[in-house]
């Protein structure tokens, strides 16, 4: 990933509901490129972006969520590895477009509950 010391520097600048919301922005941007054929090189970079995400909030996480997210980043690294295959077949498209839809409304659960 480019810059990500100062991609780093300015994310750790937020609040962990912040970070959260970005994260689950990051997994979305991954669920809509993963949709298209034309959107595989953008999936691929969101997938790395978003472990980095990861790495960068889970420390400062309650453990739970820290648990959590860590686990996440242990999916999205299998992605990354299958996705040079992966990307050619629709069917694996479509299934990493609803996953990643689905871990970026459970990351914003967190940043909701954290909210109330």
């Amino acid at each position: 990933m480019k810059n990500s010391e100062r991609m780093r520097e300015r994310y750790l600048r937020d609040a962990l509901p912040l970070r959260l919301a970005g994260l689950a922005a990051d997994l979305g941007r991954v669920a809509s490129s993963a949709r298209h054929a034309t959107g595989s090189a953008a999936a691929a970079a969101m997938l790395e972006e978003s472990q980095y995400l990861i790495e960068w909030t889970a420390a400062a996480a309650p453990a739970e969520l820290a648990e959590e997210l860590v686990n996440l980043q242990a999916l999205l690294a299998l992605w990354r590895k299958a996705w040079p295959e992966a990307q050619h077949s629709p069917l694996q498209r479509s299934i990493l477009a609803v996953q990643a839809k689905q871990w970026a409304d459970q990351v914003l659960r967190h940043v909701t509950e954290d909210v109330r």
